[in-house]
């Protein structure tokens, strides 16, 4: 029998506002997309489970019972509940009674049942009763079930580490989302069904046992039995897939310097990890307890937990830590990693998450965003953000824009489209946030929190409470709400951008938004129907202020907004700076000449923030390329480069000369460009070859800028690569290691001599097995991808294809299709061996379409001009009938290329004039 102490807890729970309604807690990603929907009726709800479990870890299996209190208020002849397939469930053992009070006297009345069984296909077990009963407001249901211990991480699983001591050690654990708890017993097992849980658990002796409690007491099982019965005290309301125990020999740590009152605060923190550990994870203690203050202040609430167990487990498999509530398991390597963002994260599920959980998997993507969003907040509150070395949200940000701007964003992959509008709503948030003040999440989760702890919500519930509170802060217009606002960014795969067309005499912009598209042809359908809520935040040069960040108006789901009271026609404006939205902005030639010259003085780099600059660097160029905007004030925008030494403004430079060089790579204008990188990448190349770098951002910058210098043929890079080349040809024993720096092995394969590319060559085919074979596969790549002489490549394809050289295998034919695709000189080759060799090779793939395919794709889709065109359309017209598999890739090459000839027509003569201006100008 469920104990008294359930119900009491259950209608605590229901005070707190029980309500009926995730690169985690409730993550979205593919698996969690594809949930089946197999939800139970609402009909029966329950109100709390006792459960015993009996895990044998020598036998890879477990036994148990469960007691499950139920209700349901209308006539029904059978329950229904979740029971994974292995799940085995001893029929004779299903027992339901009915508990009333008479007159003052507790009655236990025993229901018949009829059977037990399971509906076909689904992870569901029917218990059917004799006869129909008409309402229960307490029944308990039990039974007896078995299974075994999962080797994936599923339910319950069991993993192993080697401890200190070099001996095996085994552990069991549990991993419940999205929805494996009925992988270890019978239940409800959706997110919306929160109830107290009373469990007890058997391990061996040596072993200890963690749960979402604290150990309540432990009992023999039976005399001189090496195994004990662990019982724990009644969990508060929770879902099931928040559900977890660890069983380990891992060991508490216990802090030197325990003087500090946050160490002895409810709940308190325990780090479980080897003993070997120990020494390390005082820091981690500290960051632990640091973070949790904060949100605890942040959200002006305590988790109604005794403890938090976080639990450092060697070799872990799981691909992200299991955040049980009051119980998290890391891999070693993530607790210990420098930075708060994760741990960060990781406590906000045991809000947001655990205590406050979705009602269902369709609103997960909210919480994930939003767990994530304030994570970084608390980062940037803690230490200012240095963690993120400017990568947020900079990283998430330039995805998106690449994805969403693709003709097919996501390919169709259910699992990075869940990602994306995870990522996408946590940037709706950041925006929010800037626009709309930080007050508003801040005293919204409060009040948020108060309404739903120990409940669950729905995603409008989120936006309605923001929108109240962004209207007692005064911040948004009555007319708006921010459930219309989130929306519109959310249920679309596509981001805005903004034209702003400047009025210099009338001192006004035209603002208009429209679909962002960078990947050609520009045909998605009803993109001119796709409107956003757009907020307008606008900088003046004639009142420089970056902290105000207040829309002076919104682009209210309308096409076009009018932006008054702008300066005059000597003075830039900047709409949305800082990527305060997730949008581009493009401005008239002049406005961006204007920004131009103003950051190449001294003043102008003082007073433009960092992420500023990136965005008008990053906007420029992505809107070129896009043909929204003229190259020649894209490539104006890279002048003030020669002054820029911040890593987060290059990243978009180096972005730039990979997308824009590949794109001219087989045109008459690549020397002027290479020529043009070497006079931008000098300057800074050599101011930090001459300065001792401390700082790893800055390391990582002189790396990018010598990468850059050396693929463009920088004289004393390409010497420097030779000579380190050399000592690796003249080693005695070239094959037992690379000698050679990684980051000369492109420029030696593409500026160096036939020899030197041929002893490369030699290495791949003699790579000793017993080496790492991830180093042959990046001398494989640079083989393929970087020569600029066709007579290399041209020796490889002969290697491979016609000789069948057995050192190659299919993975590696892959490699180098893909690899030649990178570079003109690489798919050039391709297509005129494919051409010359036609017979052979379609005989050879013949029964290989996964390799034609890939062949003929690699061949053809990269060409960019008039000339390339004719010769595809050439080979399609000699051997139209003979592509079989590989027909509509040629057919979609043509169609591709067709729109890159007209890019080129336009583009290319702009870039070509603007670089030998440029070229003649510079010294």
């Amino acid at each position: 029998m469920i104990k008294t102490i359930l119900l009491v807890l259950l209608i605590v729970s229901i005070c707190h506002g029980d309500t009926v309604k995730t690169k985690r807690s409730i993550n979205l990603s593919a698996s969690y997309a594809l949930i089946p929907d197999e939800r139970l009726s609402k009909d029966i709800s329950p109100n709390g489970y006792e459960i015993d479990l009996r895990p044998n870890i020598k036998d890879n299996s477990f036994s148990g019972h469960i007691k499950m209190n139920l209700s349901w208020g209308v006539p029904t002849r059978k329950i229904s509940l979740h029971a994974h397939y292995d799940l085995q469930i001893n029929d004779r053992s299903i027992k339901l009674s009915k508990q009333t009070w008479d007159n003052g006297d507790f009655k236990i009345e025993s229901i018949p049942i009829l059977r037990g069984d399971r509906l076909p296909k689904k992870t569901i077990f029917v218990v059917y009763l004799k006869d129909t009963l008409k309402e229960c407001h307490h029944c308990e249901l039990s039974m007896d079930f078995e299974g075994g211990i999962w080797k994936s991480n599923d339910g319950m699983f069991k993993g192993s580490y080697i401890a200190p001591d070099g001996m095996e050690r085994f552990y069991l654990a549990t991993f419940m989302r999205p929805n494996n708890a009925r992988r270890l017993f019978p239940c409800l097992d959706e997110p919306g069904f929160k109830v107290p849980f009373n469990v007890s658990i058997s391990r061996p002796r040596n072993y200890v046992t963690l749960f979402n409690t604290p150990l309540l007491r432990t009992e023999e099982l039976r005399p001189n039995s090496e195994f004990v019965h662990d019982y724990f005290e009644i969990t508060p309301s929770m879902s099931t897939f928040t559900f977890g125990f660890v069983t380990t020999q891992l060991e508490q740590f216990q802090m030197q310097n325990d003087v500090s009152k946050n160490y002895n605060k409810i709940p308190k923190i325990n780090i479980w990890a080897s003993k070997d550990l120990h020494h390390k994870l005082e820091e981690v203690h500290k960051k632990l307890v640091t973070i949790y203050n904060h949100l605890e202040e942040y959200f002006n609430s305590s988790l109604p937990l005794k403890k938090i167990d976080v639990i450092a487990i060697p070799g872990l498999s799981l691909m992200q830590p299991a955040d049980n509530w009051g119980l998290i398991m890391f891999k070693e390597r993530e607790l210990l990693q420098p930075g708060y963002y994760h741990i960060a994260q990781e406590l906000i599920y045991q809000w947001l998450g655990s205590w406050i959980t979705p009602y269902w998997w369709d609103d997960a993507h909210v919480n994930k965003a939003l767990a994530s969003f304030l994570a970084a907040n608390i980062v940037f509150e803690i230490n200012n953000g240095r963690e993120f070395n400017g990568k947020y949200p900079m990283t998430i940000l330039y995805s998106l824009y690449y994805e969403f701007s693709k003709r097919y964003p996501h390919s169709r992959i259910t699992g990075m489209k869940q990602e994306t509008t995870s990522y996408k709503t946590e940037l709706v948030m950041r925006m929010l946030n800037y626009t709309l003040g930080d007050n508003l999440f801040r005293e919204g989760i409060r009040t948020f929190i108060l309404k739903h702890q120990y409940g669950t919500f729905r995603e409008y519930e989120l936006w309605d409470i923001l929108t109240k509170q962004a209207y007692l802060d005064n911040t948004l217009n009555l007319e708006y709400n921010i459930s219309e606002i989130v929306k519109s960014w959310i249920i679309k795969d596509r981001l805005p951008v903004v034209d702003v067309k400047r009025d210099y005499v009338d001192k006004t912009a035209l603002a208009t938004q429209k679909v962002y598209l960078r990947e050609r042809p520009h045909d998605v359908p009803e993109r001119d129907k796709m409107l956003w809520w757009i907020p307008l935040v606008v900088v003046q040069e004639n009142d420089i202020n970056f902290s105000n960040t207040t829309p002076v108006k919104w682009l209210a789901n309308t096409k076009t907004q009018i932006l008054e009271n702008l300066p005059g026609d000597d003075k830039f404006v900047i709409v949305n700076p800082e990527e305060i939205g997730p949008f581009p902005v493009n401005y008239d030639v002049k406005n961006w000449n204007l920004l131009s010259n103003f950051l190449q003085t001294s003043k102008g780099l003082s007073a433009i923030p960092t992420y500023t600059r990136a965005k008008l660097l990053h906007d420029a160029w992505n809107l070129a390329y896009a043909g929204d905007l003229n190259f020649a004030s894209a490539l104006n925008m890279t002048l003030f480069m020669k002054l820029e030494r911040n890593h987060i403004v290059w990243n978009p430079v180096f972005t730039f000369i990979d997308h824009i060089g590949r794109h001219i790579d087989n045109s008459n204008i690549q020397e002027k460009f290479q020529n043009y990188v070497i006079h931008l990448l000098t300057p800074l190349y050599l101011e930090m070859n001459e300065t001792t770098i401390t700082d790893e951002a800055m390391f990582d910058l002189k790396s990018m800028a010598e990468t850059f210098l050396c693929r463009a043929g920088y004289k004393p890079c390409v010497q420097e690569a030779r000579e380190a080349f050399k000592l690796w040809m003249d080693s005695p024993n070239p094959d037992e290691q690379i000698m050679a720096p990684n980051k000369f092995i492109c420029p030696i394969f593409k500026w160096g001599s036939m020899e030197e590319w041929q002893f490369g060559l030699h290495r791949v085919i003699n790579f000793p097995k017993s080496r790492t074979q991830s180093e042959r596969t990046y001398l494989l790549k640079n083989l393929a991808g970087c020569p600029v002489h066709s007579e290399k490549i041209a020796q490889l394809l002969n290697l491979t294809i016609i000789q069948g050289n057995s050192n190659f295998t299919e993975n590696d034919i892959f490699l180098i299709f893909n690899m030649l695709s990178s570079g003109s000189c690489g798919y050039k080759a391709l297509f005129n061996f494919l051409s010359d060799n036609w017979s052979f090779v379609r005989q050879r793939f013949e029964t290989k379409t996964n390799l034609w395919d890939s062949m003929v794709g690699s061949a053809t889709r990269m060409f960019t001009t008039e000339e390339g065109y004719q010769m595809v359309k050439k080979l399609y017209d000699q051997h139209k009938n003979e592509f079989g598999s590989a027909l509509h890739i040629i057919e979609k090459s043509m169609r591709n290329i067709k729109e890159e000839v007209k890019w080129s027509d336009i583009n290319l003569p702009v870039i070509e004039k603007w670089l030998t201006d440029y070229l003649a100008t510079s010294e």
